[in-house]
């Protein structure tokens, strides 16, 4: 291989050409010098290029500036774009399954748009411009890492790494780093504070580097290692909450375990304090919330017991769907394997057959395409069929799930508004007194003025009650449609993904069958 000052100046003489962007003709240029052979570069070229099926792709030396059109490469596990003039990494997103990267000798300036690539193992960023080893926290597969000759100048920065516990490979060589020349602050540093690193700038850490490492850096290590635990210990505490705030909001019944609903009751209120101050409110309060609150931790509940049976219904299907589709495309991969040896001393027949007797023969091959077509299409339909009524059902109970749950909350609801009632009548029974008093001039002398003064017209009074209850009633409609809309809503784009998957698998596979027994069409008349 050539050295990395080689390359580089291989590299400098094929950027003298004009920078180019990446189109589908160069990727399909790509594809098919890389990967396609026989019966799949045939398909390739009559039917084009499957983008989501290629496993790597290679586009190096090609003056490339820009990372772009990559989205259907979702098969994708190894991607070369190394010698290009790329400044930002970028357009990366949909290649989840990519665990190969190289994008050395180019000219980016910062680490970033990795953060969908969770199973990236190999990651080359060599001889490029950057400065600071970042956003790169979901690669925690990586074992594999080259950033040499860039321009970082921090050696406490790349300790960033340190969480990537696979890690076996490193190479940092050729940065600007002031302790590269000093072993004590480089080597043995690194090899402390990276105890699983096998390898460091290609050279391999033995066991004398190892101990002198840990002798002059144990109780830093340690302190490091504390810190670093109660960071993940803290770290593995918030998954877990938001874990459970995620199945809070998938049983759609989110913030109602606790006085959520009543906190949002009184902040909606702005008649509340005028009514608030007077003799045996508050205590009128006090009930109302604790009765509210029960009734918001049995919705609650009723809540997550839903989910987990919608869960395991949903979980039950996912599981049938993928038995069945296996068990079709092996008797589907049945019928082809019995074509294929029938097949092949059709057209050894064929092939010997004499010159008045081809004819025959190969209309005999071109019927039994005809039937293996058929086959498989009755395979298909099948399936099919299936799938449709097993979806039917399938959405059946969901919405017999989803109904039913969104009327028991719709029943809980009505008791809220029920509550809120009683709650209303109460207050003004507290209201009504106190505009007798008040009108006899008996009104307590701590009564605020305001409130008092309020108290002198029974219209406005009225009007303040009134506006309070319909403030209460509307925060709890609110809340009832939102759970009664979500609800339906996820159903409904639940059904249709499932769909919309199921049509899209099936046109693919009906396409597929055509194109191959196009191909043993096309394969038949090179024999005539």
């Amino acid at each position: 291989m050539p050295s990395s000052k080689e390359t580089s100046n291989l590299s400098a003489g094929y950027h003298d050409k004009t920078p180019i962007y990446i189109d589908e003709e160069i990727l399909q240029e790509a594809v098919l010098e890389q990967g396609l052979q026989d019966q799949a570069e045939h398909i390739a070229k009559q039917e084009g290029i499957i983008f989501k099926e290629a496993p790597r792709l290679s586009l190096e030396y090609r003056n490339i500036q820009k990372i772009d059109h990559l989205w259907e490469f979702s098969a994708l596990t190894k991607l070369n774009l190394n010698n290009n003039f790329i400044k930002k990494i970028e357009g990366l997103d949909h290649l989840v399954n990519l665990t190969w990267l190289n994008l050395s000798f180019n000219k980016i300036k910062k680490i970033e748009g990795l953060d969908g690539l969770v199973k990236m193992e190999v990651l080359n960023l060599s001889n490029n411009h950057i400065t600071l080893i970042e956003n790169m926290d979901n690669l925690m597969e990586l074992t594999v890492f080259c950033i040499a000759n860039n321009k970082l100048h921090q050696l406490n920065n790349v300790v960033y790494l340190r969480k990537f516990k696979k890690l076996f490979t490193l190479n940092i060589d050729g940065n600007p780093i002031p302790e590269e020349n000093n072993e004590e602050k480089y080597t043995l540093f690194l090899a402390a504070y990276f105890q699983q690193l096998k390898f460091l700038n290609n050279v391999f850490l033995n066991e004398d580097i190892r101990n002198r490492a840990s002798a002059k850096y144990n109780l830093d290590i340690e302190e490091m290692n504390q810190e670093e635990l109660h960071a993940q210990q803290a770290a593995e505490e918030k998954r877990k909450q938001e874990a459970i705030l995620q199945m809070h909001e998938d049983s759609f019944v989110e913030q109602l375990n606790g006085d959520y609903l009543y906190k949002n009751i009184i902040q909606n209120d702005t008649e509340l304090k005028k009514l608030q101050c007077l003799p045996g409110v508050d205590e009128l309060l006090e009930a109302f919330e604790q009765q509210l609150v029960d009734l918001c931790n049995q919705l609650f509940e009723v809540g997550l017991a839903e989910y987990k049976r919608r869960d395991a219904e949903v979980a039950s299907f996912f599981a049938r769907l993928d038995i069945d589709v296996t068990d079709s495309q092996s008797r589907a991969s049945k019928v082809l394997a019995d074509f294929q040896t029938e097949q092949k001393q059709r057209t050894l027949d064929l092939q010997q057959a004499a010159k008045d007797e081809k004819k025959s023969k190969m209309d005999i091959c071109l019927e039994e395409i005809n039937v293996l077509c058929y086959n498989l299409m009755t395979v298909e339909f099948q399936l099919y069929s299936y799938l449709e009524e097993m979806i039917r059902r399938f959405d059946n109970n969901i919405s017999e799930m989803t109904g039913s749950f969104s009327e028991t909350a719709q029943g809980i609801f009505v008791q809220c508004r029920e509550l809120e009632d009683s709650h209303h009548q109460k207050v003004t029974q507290i209201a009504v007194t106190t505009l007798e008093v008040v009108a006899k001039g008996e009104a307590e002398d701590d009564l605020p003025d305001d409130v008092r003064m309020l108290f002198l017209d029974k219209n406005t009074v009225m009007d303040t009650l009134a506006a309070s209850h319909d403030n209460h009633l509307q925060t709890i409609n609110d809340r009832e449609t939102q759970l009664v809309t979500r609800a339906e809503a996820w159903k409904v784009a639940l059904i249709k993904g499932i769909e919309d998957t199921e049509l899209k698998r099936n046109r693919k596979r009906i396409a597929d069958i055509h194109r191959h027994a196009d191909y043993l069409r096309e394969q038949l008349k090179k024999l005539m």
